[in-house]
């Protein structure tokens, strides 16, 4: 037996297949920790878009008190890409595949938010970076991933953020 598509059948795979190679793969790690707590972890994994990776490399991650403060945004966002966190069991580690937009989004706001402890500095960054745009978003995180001194890049993306003026 010989399967044969239609055009817009073969257009349809064939623009699906070339869409996951064209673009970088990211995968969000959910770990459900002790008592109510979560531990969330963004992953960029090796795919033809970015040949220079040999194996999955951490963007970044956040968890404790700072998560519990954005936790709500978070749920929001990943609700709005069908993504539930609400049944997972003590112990347990779930894997999710993010596109590239909401990857940057989450990687970047942990990276800026993990060290902080001011609680109004937190909710003006984390409103800061869910008001960027991909490529805004984009630019900050690889500087912080791949400049000499990312703490400097990141201190000085919450202080523009932060700015009241």
């Amino acid at each position: 037996m010989v399967a044969t598509l239609s055009f817009t059948q073969f257009s349809y795979n064939y623009d699906s297949f070339t869409k996951n190679l064209s673009t970088p793969q990211y995968q969000l790690k959910v770990e459900k920790l002790p008592g109510s707590d979560l531990s969330l972890e963004i992953w960029q994994l090796p795919s033809p878009a970015t040949p220079h990776l040999k194996n999955p490399k951490r963007v970044a991650g956040i968890k404790g008190r700072n998560f519990a403060l954005i936790e709500h945004r978070l749920l929001r966002q990943l609700k709005q890409i069908n993504i539930d966190l609400t049944k997972l069991q003590r112990g347990e580690i779930k894997d999710f595949n993010l596109d590239e937009e909401q990857a940057l989004r989450m990687g970047l706001m942990f990276r800026v938010l993990a060290p902080m402890r001011n609680r109004e500095n937190i909710r003006f960054c984390a409103e800061g970076i869910e008001a960027m745009g991909k490529e805004e978003a984009a630019y900050w995180l690889g500087m912080a991933m791949h400049r000499k001194n990312p703490r400097r890049v990141l201190m000085a993306l919450r202080c523009l953020l932060t700015d009241q003026n």
